[in-house]
């Protein structure tokens, strides 16, 4: 938490696939941090590490000969070491200033030798340590989608209404059109809806759910005009509102849809989730 430079993670073998993960969820949880092979370290990747840095050494032993190699170079470039071991008398233990037991009583491999549940049990450390930190640090939703702009949540978080909705030829009825000339217009449109009213005022909305219900509900729709079919009142949402609104929005309304509009209450356009 306190270190200025970065939390550098070093394994050897499945320790270092481990790490990699360990360092990966770091990062992306505000914790900056890069994965250090122990191999590569002590043939000219040791520049990676920085006077003051934290490094996290990973071996189950403790005495893991690449991992050892580098305590020295470590300790004269003034790292804060944190080993993560299974024998916390080891020689790797005895350098650290941190000892964090990943001991287990036994593998889950027959033979008690492929690195199994202590490989689950450092897994359990490293995501124990992300989190402590991630409240330590009062990291949020938003931070996270910081560091996640291509996934589904940076688009909820970083996006707005305004960048994902539609915009061109919306369908829009008239409240006397017939419900024949409407199921059309919605068909060409593609949404799933139609808008009853203008863009200027906007009387209602028929989705297909009102169709849906309509037939349940035995209603004769091919006598009907739009206005005796729509649900008046439909729900609006602002351009400039986040996406992750609008989806906590239709997710608590449990429709699929939200109608855009300005500042002056005209349509600009449909916001939809799937």
């Amino acid at each position: 938490m306190e270190t200025q430079g970065h939390v550098i993670v070093c394994g050897m073998g499945k320790s270092g696939l481990l790490g990699r993960k360990i360092s990966a969820t770091f990062a992306s949880t505000g914790t900056p941090s890069i994965f250090l092979h122990p191999a590569e370290a002590i043939h000219g990747d040791l520049g990676k590490v920085r006077r003051g840095d934290v490094v996290i050494l990973i071996s189950n032993s403790g005495e893991t000969d690449e991992i050892i190699r580098l305590l020295m170079p470590l300790k004269r470039l003034e790292a804060t070491i944190i080993a993560m071991t299974g024998d916390t008398s080891s020689t790797k233990a005895q350098h650290a200033q941190t000892v964090l037991d990943i001991a287990v009583d036994r593998e889950a491999c027959p033979l008690n030798l492929a690195p199994t549940t202590s490989g689950l049990m450092t897994l359990v450390m490293g995501d124990a340590l992300a989190i402590a930190l991630m409240e330590k640090r009062g990291f949020q939703a938003e931070d996270f989608a910081a560091t996640h702009p291509g996934g589904s949540l940076g688009k909820r978080l970083l996006s707005t209404v305004s960048e994902h909705m539609v915009t061109d030829d919306l369908p829009f009825v008239r409240p006397q059109d017939a419900m024949a000339d409407v199921i059309v217009t919605m068909t060409k449109g593609r949404l799933g809806l139609a808008l009853v009213g203008t863009a200027e005022k906007l009387d209602g909305i028929i989705t297909d759910g009102d169709l849906r219900r309509a037939l349940m509900d035995n209603t004769d729709i091919v006598n009907n005009t739009a206005a005796e079919v729509m649900t008046p009142n439909a729900l609006t949402i602002r351009p400039e509102a986040s996406m992750g609104e609008a989806e906590e929005r239709m997710q608590e309304a449990r429709i699929q849809c939200l109608v855009v509009t300005d500042e002056g209450g005209s349509i600009v356009g449909v916001v939809q989730i799937f």
